[in-house]
């Protein structure tokens, strides 16, 4: 069903998340990590139906969506790993100590718990991995969380199609009912997110449907976590000796990563730091395709013409490669300008276009990357093509550091690998978050917050924090 969701409707559903919270939160972690698993298990077997949908609703092709629902099932199955290790939960006991430097010293433990109720708002650019069962959905569940989905108007049969399988999939294996849902409607969405059994938010789309949020969430009464992924340009700076010695292969290498996915990737290149003198710019006409690219939805192809637009009548921006505007979709185009004019309009020109454009600067002396690195905004990555003798290198990635969550050497920011390590966030706009991650099992973090038990017997501890370790989970003991 994909009508808008009702008030009354809304209404019963965060009632039941608010009532299955109270079971799912009492279970041990590893306890949980068959229901993820039921998921992933339900949502491959259901993969050819829901791939053909999702095909038809975005135009990504089979070929990418069952790539993306092979990494949807794999993050469950990683969170379901995690909450069995139990590494997570940061449990940390500090023991009495009378003779404690500071005085005497009581006995502490501290432990990560549940949030409550969390509202997922779906992303159309990964209709699997970010949207209705995707990593928001995965580590909110894993964490001890409910989850209420605000499906995405891009993907909704998708949307309705992926919930009845987790449904299905969750029932089965005995979870409490409320424990997942979807709801359909802008307004909806927004009423779940300030509603009180709502704890925590999470999003994924552009900055200004985001902040919204974020502003909504924060105005509450009660005010609560919101993890917004909003925008990111993702820089690359060319080195003076990278772009002598490999220019050609750097460009194009950016040229595949740009329009990788039509460049509907939140972690596309969308700016390219090249020397004026090694004259890359005039190469890019033979290196980019013409041909044209599918966009995700007739508001997604206005938001990008509108955008690019802006950018071809920018003063100082120049068109190399202008690409056009078919009937099926844009075929790439770059732009080009010099790190003068971009130093002196950075809010005109450090900009995310989501679509397949890029923009190139071109800089006549190498220290002007610092320069770039010190006035670009809080970006998911930023990545620097260099040599290792380059002695700009090691104040370049000190300063990107400051600017990105994710800093790259010689590699392509397109591409998220979900591991233990990644960190796919960013200070704003990338994220309202810049101390968590949605890519990555530290994802589980956004879902928790810290209690510390003070002096409370053996007996009454979670588990987790009991000297015996019934759970067998890392503790940290002093």
């Amino acid at each position: 069903m994909t009508d808008v969701t009702s008030p009354r409707e809304l209404a019963d559903k965060l009632h039941a998340a608010a009532v299955a919270f109270e079971q799912w939160s009492r279970l041990q972690p590893a306890d949980r990590a068959p229901f993820l698993e039921a998921i992933a298990s339900a949502l491959e077997e259901a993969a050819p139906k829901l791939v053909a949908i999702a095909d038809e609703e975005t135009s990504l092709g089979p070929t990418r969506l069952h790539n993306e629902m092979v990494r949807t099932a794999f993050q469950l199955r990683l969170f379901a790993e995690a909450v069995t290790e139990g590494g997570y939960l940061g449990a940390t006991i500090d023991r009495a100590d009378p003779a404690w430097p500071m005085g005497p010293r009581p006995d502490l433990r501290r432990v990560l718990e549940p949030l409550g109720p969390v509202v997922v708002f779906a992303a159309s650019n990964f209709p699997f991995a970010f949207s209705v069962a995707g990593g928001d959905t995965a580590s909110a569940l894993a964490a001890g969380c409910p989850v209420l989905v605000k499906a995405h108007s891009g993907h909704p049969r998708l949307s309705a199609a992926t919930a009845e399988v987790v449904l299905s999939a969750l029932r089965s294996a005995g979870a409490p009912e409320g424990l997942f849902d979807v709801v359909f409607g802008t307004e909806a969405g927004r009423a779940a997110l300030v509603d009180p059994r709502v704890k925590a938010g999470a999003f994924t789309g552009s900055i200004e449907a985001g902040r919204a949020l974020f502003d909504l969430a924060a105005g509450r009464p009660e005010p609560i976590p919101f993890f917004g992924e909003l925008g990111s340009v993702n820089p690359v700076f060319v080195t003076q000796a990278a772009a002598e010695r490999r220019g050609r292969s750097i460009l194009a290498e950016f040229v595949g990563s740009f329009t990788l996915g039509a460049g509907q990737f939140c972690t596309k290149p969308g700016i390219l730091l090249v020397p004026a003198s090694a004259k890359l710019v005039d190469q890019l006409p033979g290196l980019v395709p013409d041909k044209p690219l599918a966009l995700l939805n007739d508001r997604i192809r206005a938001s990008y013409t509108g955008t690019l637009q802006q950018l071809r009548d920018t003063a100082g921006v120049r068109v190399p490669v202008g690409g056009e505007d078919a009937a099926t979709g844009p075929s790439p185009t770059v732009l080009c300008t010099t790190s003068s004019e971009l130093l002196g309009a950075p809010e005109t020109l450090v900009r995310e276009v989501f679509g397949p454009a890029a923009l190139v600067v071109e800089y006549t002396q190498e220290h002007e990357l610092l320069e770039v690195a010190k006035i670009i905004n809080g970006q998911l990555t930023a990545s620097v093509q260099g040599e290792d003798e380059d002695a700009i290198a090691a104040e370049l990635i000190r300063l990107l550091a400051a600017k990105a969550g994710r800093v790259l050497w010689n590699q392509w920011p397109t591409g998220v690998s979900v591991t233990y390590a990644q960190q796919h966030g960013g200070p704003y706009p990338a994220t309202t978050a810049p101390a968590t991650t949605s890519v990555g099992t530290q994802a589980i973090s956004r879902f928790l917050r810290p209690v510390a038990y003070q002096n409370v017997p053996q007996h009454l501890l979670p588990p987790a924090l009991r000297d015996a370790n019934p759970l067998g989970i890392p503790q940290h003991a002093s």
